[in-house]
């Protein structure tokens, strides 16, 4: 079954025949370039990373790794969302504003170096939750070949697992501005808060965790086994400490634990039907 997946995978590319991948680093556009480069040939599949406030230097570093052991070229461009008011409001649509910057740029560039079109690593599952960003995809004309290949998030990580991908078994860690809560302004600085204060709680040793940004308070969501690990001393105070001093007023701890998308939950039916 997966085979065939994969199979259909390359015929999708094939048929495309010469790609731009919007490439982030994570766990579906890696595994998209990948098999691109794979399919097609190094020559025929050219990764691209926004760069932009939004991105952590963090996993800009890891993607730019990764690319390498690919044996992707992967070139940058600079993207100012966070300019757009309509992206800065951050409400419900807010992704399909940031996708629609991001797409329309690579769609001029595949356009002006002659490549077929752009691929984005949207997945099968992603059809069934709340994405706008895939309606930025219809919007631009980007491709989606894993979607349309019927690739699960779990296809795709057992797929890079048989290649020996490092994002195989990584967390899911989208944009910097999924930690920002919805109607509270999207700026440079709330996004540099949440990365500095996502750093810290990676140099304790957390691997799947959020730092949700409620304006005057942090909401941090881990592991329910991982509570413990951040609410005893000393590692309690120290992350009080170091997020206050990035200015939140407030430090909590969810106690319903880390999920994926939390902050979707605030959002009526009807808001998400809207920007679907």
């Amino acid at each position: 079954m997966l085979e065939t997946k994969y199979e259909k995978l390359q015929d999708i590319l094939r048929d495309l025949g010469k790609v731009v991948v919007a490439y982030s680093g994570g766990v579906d556009s890696t595994y998209l370039l990948k098999a691109a480069v794979d399919t097609l040939g190094p020559e025929n599949a050219l990764a691209y990373i926004g760069v932009s406030a939004s991105l952590a230097r963090s996993q800009y570093e890891q993607a730019i790794s990764n690319a390498k052991i690919i044996g992707a070229e992967v070139l940058e461009t600079q993207v100012d969302e966070v300019e757009d008011s309509n992206y800065a409001a951050n409400k419900a649509d807010r992704c399909f504003h940031c996708k629609s910057h991001l797409y329309g740029i690579l769609v001029n560039i595949a356009k002006e170096k002659g490549y077929s079109g752009v691929v984005c690593g949207s997945n099968f599952d992603d059809k069934d939750d709340f994405r706008p960003g895939n309606r930025a995809a219809k919007v631009f004309g980007v491709h989606c070949p894993l979607m349309d290949a019927e690739l699960t998030k779990a296809d795709i990580r057992q797929l890079s697992r048989d290649v020996n991908l490092p994002t195989a078994d990584v967390p899911a860690s989208p944009c910097l501005a999924s930690r920002v809560s919805y109607g509270l302004e999207v700026t440079e600085q709330r996004l540099k808060q949440v990365e500095q204060a996502e750093d810290f709680l990676r140099s304790l040793g957390l691997v799947e965790f959020r730092v949700r940004h409620h304006d005057t308070i942090a909401r941090i969501e881990v592991n329910p086994k991982d509570i413990e690990k951040v609410t005893f001393e000393p590692a309690r105070s120290r992350i009080v400490e170091k997020l206050k001093s990035l200015g939140f007023k407030f430090v909590t701890v969810d106690l319903q634990g880390f999920r994926s998308g939390a902050l979707n939950e605030s959002l009526s039916e009807e808001e998400k039907r809207t920007n679907l």
